[in-house]
């Protein structure tokens, strides 16, 4: 059939039940669609339903409609070119369950200020780049060691390594780009087993943050760019690509992307997007992809 839609839901719950497929079905029938017979790819966790007939968009809304409050995340797309070459993802909120300029921020006593300009950047109520700026300039005179005091209390989201490890097992090619800041994204990409990381650079003299960022700032119209230069490098582009964010920086990147998906995303991130996880870890980006659970890699975490 042309089209599939996944079911996903989050992996420790193991939610996701036959009822649940046929209440899909249903929903897909009364959209106009033949659908095809149930293929699980994680018990409990994960399945495929094929379809043939409305075009993808419009299914997934009726599906999504008809499993509202339920934990499930319910994606559709063509069932042609569904394996990615590229992974482009997003780290903060994303790859790591915090935003890592809020965490330095908890060291200069200024968490609660500058974590209310963030959340407000990510939702899209400020411009990303002189949001930055602004949050930067309060942590002039920051240790350049408390980076290292951040990086030790660093959470990775689950499921980060596997998608990682599995997507590379595979071959495909996977790029860290962040708005936050190289340090941190290096040591990401390092622990993780990223093929290459880009971030924004703070400006630091005598072992001290100056308050500035070294300009460029990495903002919005970067991620897209860095999705567009990832891809060409590689001799293909941005529909066969992965792309994973949170925040509204993310979302030119994500509208760009094959498979572009808010994880756990702002309000207006997640309704803009084609493709969004609300329930499950980030595995959900594999079984997007077809990939089953015996093929998952454990990845490092």
């Amino acid at each position: 059939m042309q089209h599939v839609l996944t079911l996903t839901t989050d992996p420790l719950a193991r939610a996701l039940g036959a009822a649940h497929a046929v209440t899909a079905a249903e929903a897909l029938r009364r959209a106009g669609a033949t659908v095809g017979q149930i293929d699980w790819l994680a018990p409990g966790v994960a399945l495929d339903l094929p379809f043939d007939g409305p075009d993808p968009a419009a299914a997934v809304a009726r599906v999504r409609d008809a499993l509202a409050g339920r934990p499930i995340d319910a994606n559709a797309q063509p069932a042609a070119g569904r394996r990615k070459r590229v992974l482009i993802a997003d780290m903060d909120s994303t790859i790591i369950t915090s935003e890592s300029l809020d965490e330095l921020a908890e060291y200069a006593g200024l968490k609660d200020v500058i974590a209310a300009i963030t959340a407000r950047a990510m939702r899209g109520e400020l411009e990303f780049e002189a949001a930055l700026t602004e949050r930067v300039a309060m942590l002039k005179g920051l240790p350049e060691s408390t980076i290292d005091g951040v990086l030790a209390r660093i959470e990775i989201t689950a499921g980060a390594g596997a998608l990682v490890a599995t997507m590379k097992a595979n071959g495909a090619y996977c790029a860290l780009v962040s708005g936050g800041f190289t340090p941190i994204t290096g040591a990401i990409r390092a622990r993780l087993g990223f093929d290459e990381d880009r971030a924004n650079r703070l400006e630091i003299a005598d072992g001290a943050l100056t308050g500035r960022v070294v300009m460029p700032i990495l903002g919005r119209d970067a991620k897209l760019a860095a999705l567009r230069e990832v891809t060409g490098r590689l001799g293909t582009d941005p529909a066969d690509a992965v792309a994973v964010g949170d925040g509204a920086n993310d979302l030119a990147m994500l509208q760009a992307a094959g498979i572009g998906t808010a994880f756990h995303a702002k309000p207006a991130v997640r309704e803009a997007a084609a493709f969004r996880i609300d329930h499950g870890d980030l595995t959900g980006l594999l079984y997007l992809q077809g990939y089953r659970a015996s093929d998952i890699e454990a990845g490092n975490a």
